[in-house]
C-alpha cells in the first residue's frame, strides 16, 4: 500500500510518500499508525498526537477505527492544510 503524508505530518516523517507492506494484524487505520510509529522516531513523532491527524483511505475520509480491507492508499494530514 502507498502511504501519503501531507503538511506538518510530511515534515515530521521526512517523506511525502512511501510504499509499505504492513503485517496481517494491521487491520485498521489506528493499527497502521501504531505500526508506522514503530518504524522510526520520525514516524513516532508524527503520530504522537493522533487527535491532530485526519486519514483518508483510497481518497475517502475515514475515522481511525476504520478497517484497511484492500486499501491501496492511505493519506495522513492535519485537519486544515494550506495551499
Amino acid at each position: 500500500m502507498t502511504v501519503l503524508y501531507f503538511a506538518w505530518v510530511k515534515e515530521k516523517v521526512g517523506l511525502s510518500e512511501e510504499t509499505v507492506s504492513p503485517p496481517a494484524e494491521v487491520s485498521t487505520i489506528s493499527d497502521l499508525m501504531d505500526w508506522l510509529s514503530s518504524r522510526s522516531t520520525r514516524h513516532a513523532a508524527a503520530f504522537s498526537d493522533r487527535q491532530l491527524i485526519k486519514a483518508a483511505v483510497d481518497q475517502t475520509h475515514m475515522p481511525h477505527a476504520s478497517t484497511l480491507d484492500g486499501a491501496k492508499e492511505v493519506a495522513f494530514f492535519p485537519p486544515v492544510t494550506g495551499g
